[in-house]
Parts: C-alpha cells; structure tokens; sequence
C-alpha cells in the first residue's frame, strides 16, 4: 500500500499563496500513480479540487479553483504540486492528495481514490 503524505499547508491572508506538495513517505516515485487533491472543511463534504494523470496529459480543475489553483507533478523530485494562489477564506480547509485516478471530480469522486494522506490543513485568515 502507498502511504502518502502531504506538506506546505499554514495560515494565509487572503490573497496569500501556498504550495503544497504530496510525497510517497517511502520515497516512491509516483510516476506511475494518478494524483488527486482533495479538501475538507468543518462540517461539510470531502470534495474534488485538481487531479492530473499519470502522464500529465490529463488535469481537471474544480470550477471553484479554476485560474487561482496549478497542479504539476516533477517526477524527478517524486512530487505532485499544488500551487494556490489568490486564497479567500472559502478555501480553508484540510486538504488531502490520494491515488489513482484522474476524471470528473464529481461529489463521489472520493470514491474512486485508493492511497489518501492524512492530510494538511490551509486556513486563510486575516
């Protein structure tokens, strides 16, 4: 089983920046894993905000991100990105990388993951 594990989360003001970035705490190379990013915040449902495909060929953006929020993935450093930008508070919650699959990021999305983080959580305050 894939454990991964995610980093670069903190508190922002709104219009801040963060990237977060998603490993394989082993070192794996996750080349060969589609990647999704997920977020949670209090009392509402875990939902779909970027995924991109083992190749890179495919990225879908949540509408609620789109133009603010970047998905890459480097390969050679064993990293999947995600680069927000332009946070408003709405973005505050915990937000979780998860193998390995790549489509509509509809509600049930979740589902279809297989390997999930423990998550990081992003607050956007002033």
């Amino acid at each position: 089983q894939l454990q991964l594990v995610e980093s670069g989360g903190g508190l922002v003001q709104p219009g801040g920046s963060l990237r977060l970035s998603c490993r394989a705490s082993d070192g794996r190379i996750l080349d060969s894993y589609a990647i999704s990013w997920f977020r949670q915040a209090p009392g509402k449902e875990r939902e779909g905000v970027s995924c991109i495909n083992r190749s890179g060929s495919l990225i879908v953006y949540a509408d609620s991100v789109k133009g603010r929020f970047t998905i890459s993935r480097d390969d050679f450093r064993q990293a999947v990105y995600l680069q927000m930008n332009s946070l408003n508070p709405e973005d505050t919650a915990v937000y979780y990388c998860a193998t390995d699959w790549c489509g509509d990021l509809d509600a049930v999305a979740y589902r279809r993951m297989h390997d999930w983080g423990p998550g990081v959580p992003v607050t956007v305050s002033s």
